[in-house]
């Protein structure tokens, strides 16, 4: 999954990012509500993580000009905690709203919502088949056993059975599980894919040539 945050303050900026990949994230950056909405508007995240409190374009106005055009789940961050800001927020199109200061796993927890809500589903645990997806721990099972898989590879699992019998396209997979600072991709989603069919089976994904990868 892949995540912009949005926040202007450089050491949080770098530590809530940093903490978001050690956690199996795709995460881009921006120190600005402009850059912010620049790279909002370019690419499909799978939410956004904004500040109020931003130079050169406020969060509030961030996040009513990528409303005109996107349905991007959007986290606010903020230390005003007044009802009204809170109100504004909400009803400005945020799809949830977090205090400074706040606990990181609150956090992350509030982030895998807005992923599984925006995907339909209702629950942290995905179950196909013999395997279960937990998103909440990054965790996959087969019949009960921990399989041992990178955090890529959970990535590209958790995102196709998100979207489970779905097809999802090569262009879909690579905007949403590589960030902007990933710059050699040729050939890793096929060594992605075919290391995930050798850990789970090789039907586990299957290939809809011309058009993706699906898990049915």
């Amino acid at each position: 999954m892949r995540l912009l945050v949005v926040e202007d303050e450089p050491d949080l900026l770098s530590s809530l990012a940093e903490a978001l990949r050690e956690d199996g994230y795709a995460v881009d950056e921006a120190a600005d509500g402009e850059d912010g909405l620049s790279k909002a508007l370019l690419c499909d995240y799978d939410a956004i993580v904004l500040d109020v409190m931003l130079p050169r374009m406020s969060g509030f106005a961030v996040l009513e000009r990528l409303r005109v055009r996107k349905k991007t789940p959007v986290l606010m961050l903020t230390a005003r905690t007044k009802t009204p800001d809170r109100v504004r927020a909400l009803d400005g199109g945020a799809d949830d709203y977090l205090a400074k200061p706040y606990e990181l796993p609150e956090l992350l927890a509030r982030i895998r919502a807005l992923i599984r809500r925006a995907a339909g589903n209702a629950t942290a645990k995905l179950k196909i088949g013999d395997v279960t997806v937990d998103v909440a721990g990054h965790i996959v099972t087969q019949r009960g056993e921990v399989v041992a898989l990178t955090a890529r590879e959970i990535s590209l699992i958790e995102y196709l059975a998100q979207h489970r019998g779905r097809i999802v396209t090569r262009e879909q997979l690579y905007v949403h599980l590589f960030d902007e600072n990933d710059t050699t991709l040729s050939n890793l989603l096929d060594v992605h894919v075919s290391n995930v069919r050798k850990k789970l089976g090789h039907g586990f994904i299957s290939t809809h040539r011309g058009l993706g990868y699906c898990i049915e």
